[in-house]
């Protein structure tokens, strides 16, 4: 549920910049960019302020219209300055390496440069998912391919599912076997970006922001995707958020994602027999069911924590009892 930034593809150009943070950025991209960057001055340096975050400050800096590429330098960044709290030293660290491993394998932006207080990103013309668009049936088959890339993964990380250690009682998890994969443990519509001029593409949509990205419960990462088919996050009037728990997905829907999750994931269709195939969805639909309650369990908590420090002007106390209802009512059809 982690709100993020906004949009990569959307920038305000009339925003203020203070003079320091324009010569600290000035400074960033001169050290770590090569070409034009090294060749411009503070004064065509351009910078401009990108809307939302919750835990970054990210800003579009680009070379001008009048200055020539030298060779293959990016005319334009992302710079994300990390914020005061929520991160710590370690935390910032296994993020920089996840971001340049997934970047590597074409998964995420590419990463141009990292320091104490910040990376430079490859800027992606692109805007996020809207909720009502998880639910049309090629954003979902697409989801559910990237999603397969994503746990197919090895990544030199802690392989122990401690993420939802302490928050959630295990004898119904424990009792549901889910296999343990590298999740991305919050994908949902602000955190796909739907990428400009890529629209006849099959690989049109990439995953952002990986802060809670960790070896866990593949059913986690499913259940939890499907819960955030019900909730909208740009809902202007307080609690600054909408639930429509009928749009949480049918059986029907939760097939078709996952015989494109399956499919991804063995390289193409028809690789397994039928029986063997229907076997394996109707283990995923109860294992997605369990572990949908983690979810609603895990973000009611988050929420209830935020309540408590955030400055953000969210509801997060009237969050966290959707979610605690919702999950006392996913619990009484899982009994």
């Amino acid at each position: 549920m982690a709100a993020a930034a906004g949009g990569q593809g959307c920038c305000s150009e009339d925003g203020d910049v203070p003079a320091a943070t324009r010569l600290q950025a000035y400074a960033w991209c001169r050290e770590f960019l090569s070409g034009s960057w090294k060749l411009i001055g503070p004064d065509e340096f351009g910078i401009w302020p990108i809307g939302g975050g919750l835990s970054n400050l990210l800003y579009k800096c680009a070379l001008p219209e009048h200055v020539q590429s030298v060779g293959d330098e990016p005319r334009q960044v992302l710079l994300r300055v990390y914020g005061a709290i929520l991160q710590g030293v370690d935390s910032l660290v296994l993020e920089s390496v996840m971001f340049a491993i997934l970047a590597e394998r074409a998964l995420g932006p590419r990463l141009f440069g990292v320091f104490p207080q910040g990376r430079l990103e490859q800027y992606l013309p692109s805007r996020r998912l809207r909720t009502e668009e998880l639910r049309d049936p090629r954003v979902s088959a697409e989801i559910a391919v990237t999603m397969a890339r994503f746990h197919g993964m090895a990544m030199p990380f802690n392989k122990e599912p401690k993420w939802l250690f302490g928050t959630m009682e295990g004898d119904l998890l424990e009792a549901t076997p889910s296999p343990v994969v590298f999740c991305h443990n919050d994908v949902q519509e602000g955190n796909i970006l739907l990428l400009a001029g890529r629209e006849a593409s099959s690989e049109r949509l990439m995953l952002i922001d990986f802060e809670y990205s960790s070896y866990n419960y593949r059913g986690f990462d499913l259940g939890n995707h499907f819960c955030e088919w019900v909730y909208s996050y740009s809902h202007e009037a307080w609690p600054c958020f909408q639930a429509h728990p009928e749009h949480f997905p049918s059986r029907q829907q939760q097939l078709h994602f996952i015989r494109h999750y399956l499919s991804a994931l063995s390289g193409g269709p028809g690789r397994a027999p039928q029986e063997e195939q229907e076997r394996l969805e109707e283990e995923m639909l109860r294992e997605i069911e369990r572990f949908t309650l983690a979810s609603h369990f895990f973000w009611g908590l988050w929420s209830v924590v935020q309540a408590k420090i955030s400055t953000i002007h969210f509801g997060y106390l009237d969050y966290a009892q959707s979610r605690f209802q919702a999950y006392f009512q996913h619990k009484a059809r899982c009994s």
